[in-house]
């Protein structure tokens, strides 16, 4: 067991700048971090410069980690870091230090893996004090100014820290290095094991069974997180119990104050077990994963409910969160004036003077926030503009307005799939466009990925995530419209993931080794409010290798899937959008190459049969006829020999491992051969 000694934050005295104190947050782009640079607390930017000062002025660190849109860490600055007291005890013992987890989920998930390890618990604020050297010996989440609720405040811990510091430094050095061993221990995903046998996949299935909530949806009680990797992995289980699961859930979800009635999207969570109360802010990822949860479930049952949902996200995606770049922002807030959900909620006076009786009907109040009573009896547009039109002279919440690489490539991807399954050019046009903007203003001179793009600055080398999310929406982009380019991105991409993030024993590391606190080099693992950067990366590596018969990249899947192994058989559920990898690894899988005139009727017909149906276990590839040297034969050399029909019209051959049934002009029977054992 660790032992943990208490201890708490200093800062140094703000600058002023034509009489307004500014620490040195202004010349950072991070909206999270601008929000603070007016603070009396002389906050640093995470980086050598602020461990300098630590080991100079011989001062622990103190490590506040959080995000723009986050409603408690508004709460704890405006409570405790724009407080003149609380601000002068940190800048006495501490250097203080900013962390936006958005812009450095390596540093956010090395520490609220501490965090967790002492507390049992996470979230944000984060809250860790570090030595000069970045050793952890205290963490917690929000702190209060002073003490309340059994919680000790921020006034009472910072003079204890001061004295153990003084006095007792010889074991908050021994505290930190135990600490330090439990973190290395901790990072590691454990001995390679074989790869796991497709019984997991019932397994997991069965545990989300026992965890699922058969009145209200979703899974567990309240809070509740969409976590729609969950519901994708289900339907790939091709079961009705499963895809009673996935329906009951979307259902409730569609219908209740989770989703916005009014300006369309997704809240973060509900509250409470019914869906009805949100935690307000709006992120562009779970945007993302939810539209393509409804699409795949349009694409299995063809409810319009599921259609109209997806299409519903990506209006509000393309109205509020596109940029003029055609890439898309990070985050809406949850707070406007000082207080969650203000600008959503609404009164039942308000609602009674704008809807007619029979509107009215169709809608309930829980704490302010308008929901369904039925999903399949949305408002109509008339009476869902009156009350957009009414809501929008308040204030709005605020913006995160920064632009990151593997959020859009979340984005890009769902834009792709819903845009091929919808016959919607117009989304497959959104998602290019964004393509363009990453792949060119995110890049850097050695053919890397930069994470951040803000105020017209790229910064930040790119984590796995980046790699592996953006990889996957090129992927999808290239389904969408077999552009060959996308997929020559794909492939690049992925090369640098390998070079630049995989760990020899198989996986990738969040960062790269010359930012490692420590020497600790995180590997995400299970899948949470995003799937994992190995989970995705799996995904990819898996699909890419058929593509383009890469066996490295089968290999790397391999080395993934042993790596992890241990970790997925004693927790199955927690590793669901893994184990859509491995359901594809194990198969059946399909590589279905449409040989035909880029522009022919007949092509997009078959295309159009591919994309509307769920074909999780397929990759899809155009090779195309009337063309000397089409690009995809470089990408993927196998389908040179592919040919249309003799009288010009498109082929499909559907193959499994290279080895191909006759082809056929005719997409049921095309399709038909994909079911097949």
């Amino acid at each position: 067991m660790v032992r943990v000694v208490l201890c708490v934050v200093a800062v140094l005295g703000a600058a002023t700048i034509e009489g307004k104190p500014m620490n040195r947050l202004q010349y950072e782009k991070s909206p999270y971090l601008l929000q603070h640079a007016d603070n009396p607390v002389d906050w640093r930017p995470w980086g050598e410069e602020a461990f300098a000062a630590a080991r100079r002025e011989n001062k622990p660190i103190f490590l506040s980690i959080g995000y723009s849109t986050c409603h408690w860490c508004h709460v704890m600055e405006h409570e405790s870091f724009e407080d003149p007291e609380v601000a002068a005890l940190l800048n006495e013992v501490f250097v203080p230090v900013k962390v936006d987890r958005e812009e450095r989920p390596d540093v956010d998930e090395l520490y609220m893996t501490v965090c967790q390890l002492l507390t049992g618990q996470g979230g944000w604020p984060l809250t860790v004090f570090l030595t000069p050297d970045r050793k952890p010996f205290f963490a917690a989440t929000y702190i209060p100014r002073e003490a309340r609720y059994g919680m000790t405040g921020l006034l009472e811990l910072i003079p204890r820290v001061r004295e153990l510091w003084r006095t007792q430094r010889d074991q908050i050095d021994g505290s930190a290095d135990q600490i330090l061993a439990a973190l290395r221990q901790a990072a590691e995903p454990g001995e390679a094991g074989e790869v796991p046998g497709a019984a997991v996949l019932d397994q997991a299935a069965q545990a989300l069974a026992g965890q699922f909530d058969r009145r209200n949806g979703g899974f567990g009680s309240a809070p509740k997180f969409p976590s729609p990797h969950i519901l994708s992995f289900l339907l790939r289980q091709r079961d009705p119990q499963a895809l009673e699961m996935v329906e009951r859930t979307l259902e409730a979800m569609r219908a209740g104050g989770m989703f916005d009635q009014v300006g369309l999207g997704f809240h973060r969570y509900a509250t409470d077990a019914r869906w009805r109360v949100p935690h307000y802010e709006k992120m562009l990822y779970d945007q993302a994963l939810l539209a393509l949860a409804y699409t795949e479930a349009w694409q299995v049952t063809g409810k319009s409910l599921y259609r109209r949902t997806a299409e519903e996200i990506f209006t509000y995606v393309l109205r509020d969160l596109a940029s003029p770049q055609g890439a898309f922002y990070s985050a809406e807030d949850a707070d406007s004036e000082g207080e969650e959900g203000k600008f959503y909620r609404w009164t039942r006076e308000e609602l009674a003077s704008l809807l007619a009786p029979e509107e009215l009907a169709l809608v309930d109040l829980e704490e302010g926030t308008l929901y369904l009573r039925d999903p399949e009896r949305p408002l109509s547009e008339v009476s869902r503009t009156r009350l957009y039109e009414r809501r929008a002279a308040r204030v709005r919440p605020s913006r995160d307005d920064k632009i990151l690489a593997g959020w859009n490539g979340l984005m890009i991807a769902a834009l792709a799939r819903a845009g091929g399954a919808f016959d919607r050019p117009d989304y497959v046009q959104a998602s290019a466009r964004a393509a363009r903007f990453v792949l060119g203003s995110l890049s850097d001179p050695q053919g890397g990925l930069l994470r951040r793009w803000r105020d017209g600055e790229a910064a930040i080398e790119a984590f796995a995530e980046d790699y592996a999310y953006l990889s996957w929406g090129l992927l999808e982009l290239y389904e969408a419209g077999f552009d060959p380019s996308a997929l020559e991105s794909a492939f690049a991409l992925t090369d640098r993931l390998l070079a630049r993030h995989a760990d020899p024993q198989g996986g990738f590391f969040q960062g790269g080794e010359e930012d490692a606190p420590e020497g600790i080099r995180m590997q995400p693992s299970g899948d949470g409010a995003l799937p994992s950067a190995n989970s995705v990366a799996l995904v990819v590596l898996l699909k890419l290798s058929r593509i383009g018969d890469r066996s490295e990249y089968r290999k790397a899947a391999e080395y993934l899937l042993r790596r992890h192994s241990a970790l997925v058989r004693r927790h199955p559920q927690g590793f669901t959008f893994f184990l859509a990898g491995l359901d594809f690894y194990h198969g059946p899988s399909y590589e279905v190459v449409l040989a035909g005139r880029a522009e022919g009727e007949d092509t997009a017909e078959l295309a159009r049969a591919l994309r509307r149906t769920f074909q999780p276990r397929a990759v899809m590839i155009l090779r195309p006829t009337g063309e000397v040297e089409p690009a995809i034969l470089r990408l993927a050399p196998f389908t040179r020999d592919y040919a249309g029909a003799a009288d010009g019209r498109a082929l499909a051959y559907v193959c499994r491992n290279y080895s191909c049934r006759l082809p056929t002009g005719d997409p049921e029977a095309m399709l038909g051969m994909l079911v097949e054992p």
